[in-house]
């Protein structure tokens, strides 16, 4: 571990500092986990499949943003995978872009990240993912098992609760 710091320490130095940070997480509803899965089997028991389609995905997301230069030129990237309680890995990446591809202005912040909901008859697919996986469900006594509930329907602060 002290060897990948300092390996991430001088590609800061030489470099300079990184300019986004991405995170990437896996989601245990991907179709192609789903499809592999047996009988009354779910994601939790075979965590061989979560694994391999997550590394899949997340070298797809990096050829996106490398090679295909999503977010413009990167010049050095670095990433490190974890894995949450309940068993699923997720991705932080730190990417360097190249001198002309920094992000200066609010105009270049709003290339990169929307905060509005994307049209449902445009793109209904799109649209649907965002909803179902983006953002919180209703909570309080319509949805007693809400993420942010605790036991008796009590309200709980998720910035409590990390």
């Amino acid at each position: 571990m002290h060897q990948n710091y300092q390996d991430a320490m001088a590609m800061v130095r030489k470099f300079g500092r990184p300019d986004l940070f991405v995170t990437f997480t896996c989601n245990s509803t991907w179709v192609d986990i789903l499809n592999v899965l047996e009988g009354p089997q779910r994601p939790e028991d075979r965590p061989d499949i979560v694994v391999r389609v997550f590394k899949m995905k997340l070298t797809e997301l990096l050829d996106d943003i490398i090679k295909r230069n999503l977010f413009s030129r990167v010049i050095s990237y670095i990433y490190v995978i974890e894995f949450q309680k309940r068993g699923l890995p997720h991705a932080h990446i730190l990417l360097t872009l190249d001198t002309y591809s920094k992000i200066h202005t609010k105009d270049d912040i709003d290339k990169y990240v929307s905060a509005e909901l994307p049209d449902p008859i445009a793109g209904p697919k799109l649209f649907k993912i965002i909803t179902r996986c983006m953002i919180h469900g209703p909570c309080g006594t319509l949805n007693l098992n809400s993420s942010c509930m605790r036991e008796g329907g009590v309200y709980e602060e998720i910035s409590k609760r990390v």
